[in-house]
Parts: C-alpha cells; structure tokens; sequence
C-alpha cells in the first residue's frame, strides 16, 4: 500500500509545475534549435544531471537493485523501456508544438489529462473523491468544455498528452521503484535515441563556439528538466492518483502567467471563460490540500 505524504508531495507537484512553466520560456532562449533538437540537447544534459542526483542522494544502492530486477525480472526491464517511450513522447511534443503552432492543442491536452487522471484514480485505483474535489473536477471539467467549444480542437497532440500520461504513472506504480532512480534509468535509455538525433541533425554545426550555449543554456536546461521532472514523479507516488490529478491544474494555469509575462501574449476576455473555472478548481485543490495536511495522522 502507498504511504501518502500530502504536504510533501503538494509542494512537490506545485514547485514542479512552475518549473515546467519556466522551462517554455526558456526554451525561446535557444533559438534557431528545432524542437527536435532541444528535446535531443535536454535529454543529453539531464542524464548527467540525474545521475548526479543519484548520488548525492545516496540512491546509489536503489540503481543496482533496480538494475538487478530488470535482470530477474524481465517485465520490469520492458516495463521501463515502455515507461521510457512514453516519457520521451511527452517530452519531445511539448517542446515541438510551440515551433509549429500546435500549443493550443497541446494546452488543451493538459486541460484534460487532470480530469482523467482523477477517473483513473476513482475507478482504477477505487479512491475516494470528498465533495471539494467533486466541485473542482467540476469547475474544470466547465472551463475544459469551453475550451473545446471555443477551438474545436481535439487532435493527435490533446490526445497524446491527455491519453498518454496515465498510463505512464500507471505502469510507474506498478514498477514501484523509488522515483529518482526510476527516472534516471529512463533518461539513460532515451540517451542513445538523443545522441542519433544530434548526430543526424544540423544542431552541432550551429552550436560550434557558441560557448553561452555549451557552458550556461544547455546546461541549465538539464538541470531545469532534470529538478522539475524529478520533483513531478515524487510527487505523483506521494499523492494519491485523485489529488495528483487535480493537482495537474497548476501548470497549465502558470503557463498563462508565464506566456502573459515573459512571453508577451495577451489573455482574451473568451480565453477568460476557460481559464476562470479552472483557476477556481486550483483554488478549491489547495484548500483540499490544506486540510488533508492538517488532519494527517502525525
């Protein structure tokens, strides 16, 4: 059984959604790579950066115990190159949909993956929703439709992001590593898949003595990558399904902020009308969240 730690895992998930918020704002910052390429370059710089954290973590016994499960076990290590693939999917379509006018759809896809991940924590997992997290779903269940009335989209990049998600935590549960190690294996086994692209693609001739890019940009998206990724996975194993879910409403709601701040992007009084009831179900989340810190068993 799960040991649940809300408190933990809320701010966990929160910190990690505004650090994917930041992370859309800093790829701008790499131009004229392609999204091809700065998914290649994260993966190349995150590896390091993972494999660091394992040891100053001290989880270098948990790598050489999972490694030895996927010896004694080979559905484990086929579980984790599946759980890889589709990792590296996500990974790969959130930084191309900006490039090719494709965000809305991809936002519209993070609109909807917490809905579904709260479906999957109901009737898969059998959790129990309280009325507050009823009145959320609720509330953003209203601004996704909206949305979908508004854009008509519904295409292959919402459905990979709403669709592909949940079966990820899903078989990441069932490996049930510690998340860190977990993550790290599955950079490592999408490295191979990152160094074809940079070798195939023109990245590497443009980057020659751009020393900003070697020594502070592309370094600094390995780590951005690397502490957000590991903090939404801890998360996502701390929590249980429902509220993690729920949860998942932050990031798209801090993208707005990001895309009206950073990015020079304008909020229109009809985009108002999809964002207004989620921001009202991030609102009753956290109130949620309070109370179930609050009442924890100590």
């Amino acid at each position: 059984m799960n040991q649940y730690e809300p408190g933990r895992g809320i701010a966990l998930s929160v910190g990690a959604s505004a650090l994917f918020a930041l992370l859309s704002a800093y790829a701008k910052l790499l131009a004229p790579l392609t999204g091809l390429d700065i998914f290649a370059w994260r993966i190349i710089w995150t590896v390091p950066g993972a494999l660091l954290l394992i040891a100053l973590r001290g989880r270098l016994p948990a790598l050489r115990e999972l490694a030895l499960r996927t010896i004694r076990q080979p559905r484990i290590g086929f579980a984790l190159v599946v759980s890889a693939g589709l990792l590296g999917l996500q990974l790969w379509v959130f930084l191309w949909a900006p490039l090719h006018g494709r965000m809305l759809e991809v936002s519209l896809g993070y609109f909807l993956l917490p809905l579904i991940m709260v479906l999957v924590g109901r009737f898969y997992y059998h959790e129990r929703l309280d009325g507050l997290q009823w009145l959320a779903v609720a509330c953003a269940a209203l601004g996704v439709a909206h949305e979908l009335w508004m854009t008509r989209a519904f295409s292959w990049p919402t459905l990979l992001v709403a669709l592909g998600y949940p079966p990820y935590f899903v078989l990441r549960r069932k490996i049930n590593a510690d998340s860190l190690t977990a993550f790290a294996v599955e950079v490592s086994l999408l490295f191979p898949v990152a160094i074809a692209f940079v070798v195939t693609g023109g990245s590497l001739a443009w980057l020659a003595g751009r020393y900003d890019m070697w020594f502070l940009l592309l370094p600094g998206l390995g780590a951005l990558s690397t502490v957000a990724l590991a903090s939404y996975l801890k998360a996502s194993r701390l929590l249980p399904m429902a509220l993690f879910g729920i949860l998942g409403y932050v990031e798209p709601v801090l993208l707005v902020i990001v895309s009206v701040t950073l990015l020079g992007e304008t909020l229109s009084a009809a985009q108002l009308a999809t964002y207004g009831p989620i921001w009202i179900a991030v609102a009753l989340t956290a109130l949620h969240g309070v109370r179930l810190v609050r009442f924890a068993p100590r």
